[in-house]
């Protein structure tokens, strides 16, 4: 391998192994079942290939919501422990992914895409170009803001 730093697929390996010899079962659990997740990613469609780290931030993301959209429907339902237990993996996973871009942040990636669509447009972008402006500001947001809060943003300033 290259002189890179260490891969997140390589890091939760490694927390795993700690996670292991600490004899904590909920952060093994977690770190497992992300671990398989990836594995799942890199085995689907036609060519089994290794993920890099942006697409690993992505399956991450993917198992973080999937943990937030449980607990809620537990809660809903007066499964209080069940609920604890979805937030306390969420909040494993929640370590490995990017800082999420704050409010004041995310206005000013939404504002640069909307600069640079202005600029290939030859005009300021209107809600019909919504689609080119997300495909700026998701690629400029890398993974630090979710798609329902980059797409609302968006909205409004356009």
């Amino acid at each position: 391998m290259s002189e890179t730093p260490q891969s997140l697929k390589s890091t939760l390996r490694t927390d795993l192994t700690a996670a292991m010899k600490d004899k904590d079962a909920l952060r093994t659990a977690t770190l497992r079942m992300l671990l398989a997740a990836v594995q799942t990613e890199e085995v689907a469609g036609k060519e089994a290939r290794e993920l890099t780290d942006e697409e690993v931030v992505k399956v991450l993301a993917r198992e973080s919501k999937k943990r937030g959209e449980a607990a809620e429907v537990y809660t809903e339902n007066g499964r209080g422990e069940l609920a604890a237990k979805e937030h306390a993996e969420a909040r494993i996973i929640d370590d490995y992914l990017p800082t999420p871009l704050t409010d004041a942040e995310l206005v000013d990636v939404v504002d640069t895409a909307i600069g640079r669509v202005a600029d290939e447009l030859g005009e300021r972008p209107g809600p019909k170009n919504m689609g080119q402006v997300m495909k700026v500001a998701t690629a400029i947001a890398a993974g630090k803001a979710d798609g329902k809060r980059l797409s609302a943003a968006v909205r409004s300033r356009l």
